[in-house]
């Protein structure tokens, strides 16, 4: 491969990057924001970027997500430590009660703004990998391979304070300008049909507050406290999570739906943490606030169809938020993303020629969408104002995640393997094989035994 153009220079796109530097003589990004390796004014943190303005939230990587991370990158975990990050076993808070620990499974958390830097220092250091500063604007359409198809042979971007458009080729684009994406437009107007956009309503929004750190939670690294939504017409529970990262800082981020969105107001942020049944939470809303709350809104969670297209160009893949946009809530997003990229390096390896639609690579990440969708969408289908699509076989699966989730609390063995499916380690099939079913139900007999 000759040259590979990447657009989006956020997580997606530098994993992207980092894998194609593998199998091109040349890997450009285009990025409309400007991209810093180097730490924060006078040492401190790093800023987020424009055009992520999600980066000004809590963000934390699943363990599936750092072990492909460390995969791409050797010793970046040790990197990010370095520079303050914490690593650490999730403590979990259900209904108010702590769930039993469970060993193994631990999160990485960082701001978004620092992750990015060091990944970018990171792949900068390969040398034909570069940043050109533009805007992705369109594809470029013509023959591929042997002429006789056509595809993919180039992007359009519009450099950085420029009116006049300018036009890369490649062998291979990647789409991972997000969630926005404009591919399906950029597709039919090459007389392509668009994947089609499913989407599932949410009205999610969530605040966020860094606070000043301190000793008073000993072994608290990383904390969610959810609790069980409400019947329709009750006011509905807030959900929390805090974690430490670097400056010695807590971020903390309370989420609600609907009509309990957070607002900006401080007395009600922090009225509301100290509502929430997890002390760990309570005491850190106590501590000093530095800076004002940053809210972010997530009208839906959705996913694009690049199968079920028909037609599709050679020379075209798409990563990250631009496959699909989950609920953040659950922190599925960078894991994805990630695994995205080890999608990409297998479907290259294979030998699939360049000058064919990669439907390869579709089929490999629609495994994981199709996961990572499964799981965050019967968490939101619970909630009173969502009203579907519904899945087949919802009710079942939804009284069984309830279950599982509810023994999880106590019983380790059940905790263990919910864990493993929740932080994206193993696939969600594993909590309806034989082994886990009996070990479910010996909880749910044994939960039951202790209620008398």
């Amino acid at each position: 491969m000759r040259r590979a153009v990447v657009l989006g220079g956020s997580v997606a796109g530098l994993l992207a990057a980092r894998v194609l530097s593998d199998h091109a003589r040349s890997v450009v990004i285009i990025e409309p924001d400007p991209l810093d390796t180097a730490p924060g004014p006078a040492g401190g943190p790093v800023p987020a970027r424009p055009g992520v303005p999600q980066g000004v939230h809590l963000h934390v990587l699943l363990s599936q997500g750092r072990a492909q991370l460390e995969r791409w990158f050797p010793g970046l975990t040790a990197e990010l430590l370095a520079g303050g990050a914490s690593l650490a076993p999730p403590v979990q808070y259900l209904d108010g009660r702590r769930k039993v620990a469970v060993a193994g499974s631990e999160l990485l958390g960082a701001t978004r703004p620092y992750l990015e830097s060091v990944l970018l220092r990171r792949v900068l250091a390969i040398g034909h990998v570069t940043v050109v500063r533009g805007r992705a604007d369109g594809l470029r359409f013509g023959p591929v391979g042997t002429g006789r198809q056509r595809g993919v042979t180039g992007a359009h971007y519009r450099p950085d304070g420029a009116s006049a458009r300018d036009c890369l080729g490649a062998d291979l684009v990647v789409d991972a300008t997000g969630r926005s994406t404009r591919l399906g437009v950029w597709l039919e107007q090459g007389g392509w049909p668009a994947p089609a956009l499913h989407r599932m309503r949410i009205d999610l929004g969530y605040a966020t507050g860094v606070f000043a750190g301190g000793d008073e939670l000993p072994g608290v690294t990383a904390l969610t406290a959810m609790a069980r939504p409400a019947p329709a017409g009750l006011p509905q529970p807030d959900t929390a999570a805090l974690g430490r990262v670097e400056g010695d800082r807590w971020m903390m981020v309370l989420a609600g739906y609907a009509d309990r969105r957070p607002g900006a107001d401080v007395a009600d942020f922090r009225a509301r943490c100290r509502a929430v049944d997890a002390a760990p939470v309570r005491q850190v809303a106590d501590r000093e606030l530095l800076g004002p709350l940053r809210l972010h809104r997530i009208p839906d969670s959705r996913r694009r169809d690049f199968l079920g297209a028909g037609r599709f160009p050679a020379g075209l893949v798409a990563a990250g938020d631009a496959v699909a946009a989950f609920n953040p809530v659950y922190g599925q997003g960078m894991t994805s993303a990630a695994l995205h990229a080890s999608c990409l390096a297998a479907h290259l390896r294979s030998g699939a020629p360049l000058d064919r639609p990669a439907r390869g690579y579709f089929e490999r990440i629609r495994v994981v969408v199709d996961a990572a969708w499964g799981l965050s969408t019967l968490g939101d289908l619970a909630q009173p104002h969502v009203d579907g699509p519904y899945p087949r076989g919802y009710r079942a699966a939804a009284w069984y995640g309830d279950l599982v989730n509810r023994l999880a609390t106590t019983d380790p063995e059940v905790g263990r393997r919910f864990l493993q499916v929740v932080t994206m380690e193993r696939h969600p099939r594993l909590l309806t094989r034989p082994g886990t079913l009996a070990q479910v139900a010996r909880a749910a007999w044994s939960a039951r035994t202790a209620r008398g």
